[in-house]
This record gives C-alpha cells, sequence and structure tokens, in this order.
C-alpha cells in the first residue's frame, strides 16, 4: 500500500532545510541539501509509522 504525505520544507537562518510532516506528530528532520532532506524525511515518515501504527 502507497501513502502520500504533504511535506513541509523551510531554510532556516543557518541554512539548513527543515522539513516536516504536519499529519504525523513528531515527524521532522534536518539537513544541509534537499537531496539529503529528502532521503531523511523519508526515513523519518517510516519510523513515524512503525511506531504510531498508521
Amino acid at each position: 500500500m502507497v501513502k502520500e504525505f504533504n511535506v513541509l520544507i523551510e531554510k532556516d537562518s543557518d541554512g539548513y532545510f527543515v522539513a516536516s510532516v504536519p499529519t504525523l506528530k513528531g515527524c521532522h528532520t534536518q539537513a544541509k541539501s534537499l537531496d539529503e532532506l529528502r532521503s531523511r524525511i523519508q526515513e523519518a515518515i517510516e519510523l513515524c509509522l512503525e511506531f504510531d501504527n498508521w
């Protein structure tokens, strides 16, 4: 089953990209590049789903 989530991406004052998933409480991460951010948020979503029993 494929699930889709909206991901909000912002850039902070230190130059880091910050991603969060509003529908998954506590699901967020940061990285210096968008490529790394994408990988990290995918992993964060998987972990949130694993522990939240979606």
